[in-house]
């Protein structure tokens, strides 16, 4: 959804304009809210008054609440900032869930090259070998992409969410938000649509690509993105507050509310409820900043995949669409490469639905994350986007 400024827009890391298709339903047992842990002593309280006062920054530019936390070999320090209900007036807390959108795509991405560690999917079989038939009129042809090409955005698919009603604006989002929508709809939509280009011949962004990812995954294993995701990943690593839902429109437990005016005058909405089926494996999870600090400290720690894939996920080809929200950025399988101001690079997936923004970095060997989520449509320039990314910046080069 482009409420956002172009940057923003190009961003959009979660569900590039899907801004504005949720994520809710329980994956995982857990539906309760049990407290955060108790956080440890980091790196001395002037880091934790740099970290409140980039929260503060990003409150500044629009947002109704932001959480944010910065975990190191030392331990972890969390800040705050705005409400997480503008009814009750609550304060947004650490432990508050989120919608992470397109940050969903490197569990999806994970997944998928566990399965090939496995010999089960190769990064070079066809999307036509998987899904016949599928990927086909208006010039698209499966048979010409691969599982890679999809997971790197190299495919040229266009992108469903650049053509779906429910994002049309305010009213267009209530009269959709509940519907519930199957794989084969959404890449029904980009199928209407001629690529972007030839496969392999350039980078553009497409929630198109998971869509198929996801379903690929469930013909390999015959178990849905979902129960693979919560199976493979969430369990294993004890995140109990992250949901892969199918299509509960509702967040369980504490959790922010989102709220958006989608460009158009008045008062913005509550959009927090949202059938995921809308985003799927594109960007339909749930988190915390707590459970997404793990999940990436783990990933590039390599708990999560062996050498070989981990070297393939994180293979980067130039993403000069995303130069507008972070200059030089690259591109892997399910991860973005970062230049930091200080030398060197992190691996990111940003997300943006309709009312949420996650934005995160990991070192590369996994010692070092930042997760932050803020709500609202936050400014109308570019100031948003540039506080967050400095915060990140921040905490890594610290």
């Amino acid at each position: 959804m482009k409420t956002k400024t172009t940057s923003r827009v190009l961003a959009t890391t979660l569900v590039t304009a899907l801004a504005g298709v949720g994520l809710t339903l329980p994956a995982a047992a857990t539906t309760g809210s049990a407290p955060e842990p108790a956080v440890k002593p980091a790196h001395g309280t002037s880091h934790s008054r740099t970290l409140q006062a980039d929260v503060d920054a990003i409150m500044k530019t629009g947002s109704v609440g932001v959480v944010a936390r910065s975990t190191g070999p030392r331990g972890s320090r969390t800040a705050t900032g705005g409400v997480a209900d503008t009814v009750t007036g609550e304060a947004a807390r650490p432990g508050d869930k989120f919608r992470i959108a397109s940050a969903s795509k490197t569990f999806v991405a994970t997944v998928a090259l566990q399965l090939v560690g496995e010999g089960r999917l190769s990064l070079d079989d066809t999307v036509e070998h998987w899904l016949p038939g599928v990927v086909s009129g208006h010039g698209n042809d499966g048979g010409a992409i691969t599982v890679r090409q999809l997971l790197q955005h190299t495919s040229g698919l266009f992108d469903y969410t650049r053509d779906f009603p429910v994002l049309s604006g305010k009213t267009a989002y209530e009269a959709g938000r509940y519907t519930t929508w199957t794989p084969e709809q959404l890449v029904g939509i980009g199928m209407k649509h001629a690529p972007n280009f030839a496969p392999g011949e350039g980078w553009s962004y497409s929630n198109t690509n998971y869509i198929l990812a996801g379903m690929i995954i469930e013909k390999a294993t015959g178990h849905t993105w979902q129960q693979e995701v919560t199976a493979r990943v969430i369990r294993p690593l004890g995140l109990r507050h992250t949901l892969a839902p199918t299509t509960d429109s509702r967040m369980p437990g504490r959790h922010l509310h989102g709220y958006s005016g989608f460009g158009e005058p008045g008062d913005p909405i509550d959009v927090t409820e949202f059938n995921p089926s809308a985003a799927g494996a594109a960007g339909a999870m749930i988190s915390t900043t707590a459970d997404l600090s793990r999940f990436y400290q783990a990933l590039l720690g390599g708990r999560l995949l062996r050498p070989a894939e981990l070297t393939a996920m994180r293979t980067t080809v130039r993403a000069p669409e995303l130069d507008p929200g972070w200059a030089g950025a690259r591109y892997g399988l399910g991860l973005m490469e970062i230049p930091l101001s200080c030398g060197g690079s992190y691996y990111s997936h940003g997300g943006d639905i309709p009312g949420y923004t996650t934005r995160d970095g990991v070192s590369a060997d996994g010692r070092r994350t930042v997760v932050l989520n803020a709500t609202g449509d936050g400014s109308t320039d570019s100031s948003t986007q540039q506080t967050q990314n400095t915060l990140i910046d921040n905490e890594l080069c610290t």
